[in-house]
């Protein structure tokens, strides 16, 4: 099996907010990455999301500009999926969508060494699942990066029903070498974060669409009552509505109505209202 000292090169599947994070992160602590994505469209707007947050990480004065643009040339932007075939270890982090990721896994698992480990980004979806369409289970790990990736300090390892010990210890020590701090949680629905988190952000939402109190108050009143960075509102608009929403309709499948979305998110998610990604969510954003 890959171990950490052999791996060069990090394969990222999806060039979204997660994806680019993930690909960003890779590139700043020394790892050549290859980004893939269907669309070139969207594999410039995630290329384009990466020179921009690291121009504000030199801004800022979290990076010096030369290691600012060492990281932007060590990432390679691909449509090709044959592309991912020269990584060592591959992190998808396309939609939450278990058909899709199946697709993406059993491609994957072609394409790549028998060796190389195959790790999925999912908050909420099965690693065993995901695994089950591969010929190396064990080889096929959850490593759950929070939002946004540059910035947040916590992932989630995920162990699936056939995941081998050394590949668990694998992802735990690929995140810590990129600056992360791990915690582990079995392939249960929602693993740790989603399954608590999902709960309180739609309670956050009903109470706005009751008129408990404003969208300010929730979330003024949950940050100062909890010691919280953000409250459910502003969180939700920051992960992505239709994000969220996906999340609680899994967990909803899984778990019972105690995740049951909330009318109101439903209602912003038709209305193409996603938070910042869009502009516009509970709150308003510049683009």
């Amino acid at each position: 099996m890959v171990t950490l000292d052999t791996v060069q090169t990090v394969g990222v599947l999806g060039a979204g907010r997660m994806g680019s994070g993930i690909a960003q992160v890779a590139a700043t602590n020394g790892y050549d990455v290859v980004m893939r994505d269907i669309e070139r469209t969207d594999l410039d707007a995630g290329l384009d999301a990466i020179e921009r947050s690291l121009d504000r990480f030199v801004e800022e004065g979290r990076l010096d500009s030369a290691d600012a643009a060492a990281a932007q040339g060590r990432i390679t932007g691909t449509t090709d999926f044959g592309d991912i075939a020269r990584a060592d270890v591959v992190v998808e982090a396309v939609i939450e969508d278990m058909a899709v990721k199946k697709e993406v896994f059993r491609d994957l698992d072609d394409v790549t060494d028998d060796n190389v480990v195959l790790a999925s980004n999912t908050s909420t979806l099965s690693i065993t699942s995901i695994a089950a369409v591969t010929t190396r289970p064990e080889l096929v790990v959850g490593i759950h990066f929070m939002n946004p990736v540059a910035l947040m300090d916590g992932v989630e390892i995920v162990a699936g029903e056939k995941t081998g010990e050394k590949t668990v210890e694998f992802a735990h020590t690929l995140a810590e070498d990129l600056g992360k701090t791990t915690w582990e949680s079995d392939d249960k629905p929602g693993f740790v974060v989603n399954r608590v988190l999902m709960p309180w952000i739609n309670e956050g939402i009903r109470l706005y669409d009751e008129g408990v109190a404003t969208k300010s108050d929730i979330d003024r009143g949950l940050k100062l009552g909890t010691n919280v960075p953000m409250g459910p509102l502003e969180l939700a608009d920051h992960i992505g509505l239709d994000v969220v929403l996906d999340a609680s309709q899994t967990l909803t499948e899984e778990l019972g109505d105690r995740y049951k979305p909330a009318y109101l998110l439903k209602r912003k998610v038709e209305a193409g209202d996603l938070g910042k990604k869009t502009g516009e969510g509970f709150y308003e954003y510049d683009r």
